[in-house]
């Protein structure tokens, strides 16, 4: 997949794609079928996917807790497993942010990338202070000569499938249920960083992991699989949180145990799905117990992966 930063002198090869419109935060069923209908409308032209780094809602309300499902890498992992060919990741800023919806439609979508097709959900908001909807969208692509399909929402029994969905699942501790709406387990990608050791101390070693931007689900334990840099995939338990009978701080970070491992992490990036949620974070009287209850919810984890046919 090509991945682009900027609308302007594209080289040919990267214009005249059929485009979904999105932010693609998850990029769950939803978004799934935004793109799937992209690739219908013209199948003869390559297919694009047009979205902005970072979330516009990072940039108009920076001091909110971190919310996001998939930062850029992964983001772009999801959206090339879909089959897109080309992803416009363009870069939003508070200039980028006054752009007309007139200007974005007529600058960007028409001469900048040229598109020939354009897919979005019937809820997409685009332009200065979300001046246009999805129906100036249609209005104005059939008088620029772009075909358009508008998609209705992606429903099952709970309701229409939304990136806020799966937030309040994941923050309620039911990464199973995030995952049947995003069409794969959750996870959390990220650079392995040194920690205190205590893990191994205890004889369970920890690859130690900053959520960073990710949203943070609910603290606890859970059964995870954990896809290496060489693309490896190993089961494992990780607990999410303050750690809070060897840790006074308020940071919050995930320590994964990985199952029948012995090598040396640091530095290398991981990318670790949540699976199942074991329980919640327990303050214990000392190491002692904290070894036997890592012991059990390791044996627990394994025991949930193996009936998923997960490697536990």
């Amino acid at each position: 997949m090509l991945i682009f930063h900027d609308w302007r002198d594209l080289p040919e090869a990267a214009r005249c794609a059929t485009v979904a419109l999105g932010n693609f935060d998850g990029v769950h069923r939803g978004h799934a079928a935004v793109i799937a209908a992209a690739r219908a409308a013209r199948p003869d032209a390559k297919l694009a996917v047009l979205t902005f780094e970072p979330h516009p809602r990072e940039v108009f309300r920076p001091d909110d807790p971190p919310f996001r499902l998939t930062l850029a890498a992964e983001r772009a992992d999801a959206l090339a497993a879909l089959g897109v060919d080309i992803l416009y990741e363009l870069p939003f800023t508070p200039e980028f942010s006054l752009t007309s919806a007139e200007g974005f439609v007529a600058d960007v979508l028409a001469a900048g990338i040229g598109a020939r097709h354009l897919t979005a959900g019937r809820d997409f908001a685009f332009g200065h202070r979300k001046g246009g909807g999805a129906g100036f969208l249609a209005d104005r692509a059939a008088a620029l000569g772009i075909g358009i399909t508008l998609i209705p929402p992606v429903k099952d029994a709970e309701g229409p499938l939304s990136s806020s969905r799966i937030r309040r699942a994941l923050a309620e501790g039911y990464p199973e249920r995030a995952a049947e709406e995003l069409g794969r387990p959750w996870a959390i990608r990220g650079e392995v960083a040194h920690g205190d050791a205590r893990g191994r101390t205890i004889g369970f070693p920890t690859a130690n992991i900053a959520l960073g931007r990710h949203l943070e689900p609910a603290r606890g334990v859970y059964a995870v699989t954990v896809r290496l840099a060489d693309g490896s995939v190993r089961g494992g338990a990780a607990n999410l949180g303050r750690r809070p009978t060897v840790n006074a701080g308020t940071e919050s970070r995930l320590e994964v145990h990985l199952f029948d491992f012995d090598g040396d992490l640091y530095g290398a990036e991981l990318t670790v799905g949540l699976i199942s949620y074991l329980r919640p974070e327990v303050k214990f009287p000392g190491l002692d117990a904290l070894r036997a209850q890592i012991a059990a919810d390791a044996a627990e984890a394994r025991r949930l992966l193996a009936a998923r046919g997960l490697g536990g």
